[in-house]
């Protein structure tokens, strides 16, 4: 169930995806980050409800009966997997988030280029989950965990595409370094 938001970017419950003219990836641009942004936040607001213990673990939030989550056993496969899941999910959503701040505060002249490239970087190394870990979830946890893990994917492939273009458009160390080679050479 999607509650209400005030972010326009995905009004209705819908979730855009970011491309440009021809299927090419958009540019990062205020718009694009503060829509994501808004997502972002409506994403982990819903990951942090889904993985509230109370709720999820007695089955009442997702609409399923309740099953193993009910037993007090420390050591049940599905209370693992609810943390271990629920632990990853957490992780995805605050770097994404942090992310999307880093580059808000760029595009408000709050970082510069330089350490928004230093700082910046999205990890390519969070995994998806475990798929003997997400059989033990109810269904609309884990379809939340996929929709986590399909936005981050979203975030990789701007970054990917951001860090790509900013890096043929300048030259590089050695480049820099020959051409100042070259103006000493000649006078």
């Amino acid at each position: 169930m999607r509650r209400k938001t005030l972010c326009p970017a995905i009004a209705g419950g819908r979730r855009s995806v970011i491309t440009g003219s021809m299927g090419k990836p958009a540019t990062i641009n205020p718009r694009i980050v503060e829509g994501l942004y808004c997502e972002a936040l409506v994403l982990s607001d819903e990951v942090r409800h889904a993985f509230t213990l109370g709720g999820t673990l007695s089955g009442s939030l997702s609409g399923t009966p309740p099953r193993a989550f009910d037993r007090p056993n420390a050591e049940d496969p599905a209370r693992i997997a609810l943390s271990a899941e629920g632990l990853r999910t957490t992780t995805r959503m605050m770097h994404a988030i942090a992310w999307l701040l880093n580059h808000r505060a760029h595009l408000m002249g709050e970082l510069s280029e330089f350490q928004l490239r230093r700082h910046g970087r999205l990890s390519a190394e969070l995994g998806a989950g475990d798929p003997a870990f997400l059989a033990l979830l109810p269904s609309t946890t884990r379809d939340l965990v996929n929709a986590t893990q399909r936005f981050y994917e979203r975030l990789l492939r701007l970054d990917r595409a951001w860090r790509h273009t900013a890096a043929a458009d300048e030259p590089g160390a050695v480049a820099r370094l020959r051409e100042r080679v070259e103006r000493r050479m000649a006078g």
